[in-house]
């Protein structure tokens, strides 16, 4: 599927539908938020989707306009007639810029928001071999910031946060990273040494959350009040929305499905545990075992990446051997989706990442297994649907970070 069919042809972003009961926002910040998912929208309207009254949406709106956050624009006619021209609210894009960035193993991505959701600039970076000191990640951060603000000439200071995703155990509410494949070491309070390298605002975020994030707020997730997002790369992760929100669980590390144990003392896996379901699906499972399938030193020059698409090649060509190591990461994941659906019942599973190129992982008796192996095979349950994105979503979702927490501060939630 194409990069850009992540962004849907709805007008707007963020969540479509409205925080309800404990969730509920201020009424300030649920009418701006309505305006931004529309792209546009009448008063009116806004008073009907908000169930409130027209003079409340009118002294709402009065503030908002007054603070600069929305702007009266010229809406399209119902109907012919005489009367006043109709009007409709829409953000004032120029209010606020973020940055999203997303790190990784393999290519480094940052995109470039206005207050509106509309991206205006990314850049790109290669990630280097092995595992960054913090200082070291922190100047290729360096370097691709001043890349996409030099893109769309945008001076540094007109930045109000920035938006991190990246693989790991990362503690959103503390800024923490209590491990990342990509990080050398253990236990980084990262968020406070980005704030004092760049100077605004940092939030940090698993990266598997981010592109949840980027399906809530650009994609197929946002008018679904419970969906799920699994991802297969370098790793295998997951991100969870309930009640229209992303959830994260008491400290923030929760949904580590990669990291979900699914054979005792089993294959060692990254984390250095054993048996976890990373150690059979994700890329450094599949290399493990296509160098025996391959017939290749698995201390050869040739890169994990490189490995794997031979190894798709041989399979499509009648490779019994390389065939077999796809089908078997598909039954892994399909006891992984088993055991999602089981636990959360969502409407929907989106299947992202990378490795969704391979289509064994997703083939018809991958997901007529997961039916399978639930409680009521008979009946029906999630919808599964395959979205390959490429890295510049990702940090989209950085971005849909950021927007959020910067509306959040600014009205009034927090």
């Amino acid at each position: 599927m194409p990069e850009d069919a992540a962004t849907r042809d709805t007008p707007g972003c963020g969540p479509m539908l409205p925080d309800s009961g404990r969730n509920a926002k201020p009424l300030r910040q649920a009418v701006f938020e309505h305006v931004r998912a529309a792209g546009h929208a009448p008063r009116m309207d806004i008073a009907r989707a908000l169930g409130i009254s027209p003079g409340s949406v009118t002294t709402l709106t009065s503030d908002l306009i007054e603070a600069g956050f929305l702007t009266e624009i010229a809406a399209p006619a119902r109907e012919t007639g005489r009367g006043r021209p109709p009007v409709a609210l829409a953000v004032v894009p120029a209010a606020r810029y973020v940055l999203g960035l997303r790190l990784s193993d393999e290519m480094h991505t940052v995109s470039l928001s206005d207050f509106s959701g509309t991206e205006l600039a990314t850049a790109h970076r290669a990630s280097q071999p092995g595992r960054y000191a913090v200082e070291a990640l922190l100047t290729e951060m360096a370097t691709l910031i001043d890349e996409v603000l030099a893109a769309a000439a945008l001076p540094r200071d007109r930045v109000a946060a920035l938006g991190v995703g990246l693989p790991g155990a990362v503690h959103h509410e503390t800024g923490r990273v209590a491990w990342s494949p990509i990080l050398a070491g253990q236990d980084h309070a990262l968020q406070a040494i980005i704030e004092d390298r760049f100077g605004l605002p940092a939030h940090l975020e698993n990266d598997a959350n981010v592109l949840t994030l980027a399906e809530l707020w650009f994609g197929a997730g946002r008018a679904m009040q419970d969906f799920a997002v699994v991802t297969i790369e370098q790793g295998v992760g997951m991100g969870l929305v309930l009640n229209n929100r992303l959830f994260r669980g008491a400290q923030g590390l929760g949904l580590e499905l990669g990291h979900t144990k699914v054979q005792l003392d089993g294959a060692l896996c990254r984390c250095g545990q054993r048996g976890c379901l990373e150690a059979y699906l994700a890329d450094y499972a599949l290399v493990r075992e296509a160098s025996t399938a391959l017939d290749r030193d698995p201390r050869s020059a040739q890169t994990a990446a490189a490995m794997l698409e031979s190894l798709f090649d041989q399979a499509k060509a009648g490779n019994g051997a390389a065939k077999a190591i796809f089908q078997r990461a598909g039954r892994f994941l399909s006891l992984g989706l088993a055991n999602v659906v089981q636990l959360f019942d969502p409407e929907l599973i989106i299947l992202s990442g990378a490795r969704m190129r391979y289509d064994y992982l997703y083939a018809e008796e991958v997901l007529a297994e997961m039916q399978r192996m639930t409680l009521h095979p008979a009946t029906p349950r999630s919808r599964v649907e395959i979205h390959a994105w490429g890295d510049q979503v990702w940090a989209r979702g950085a971005t849909a970070l950021a927007l959020s927490a910067v509306t959040d501060a600014l009205m009034g939630e927090r």
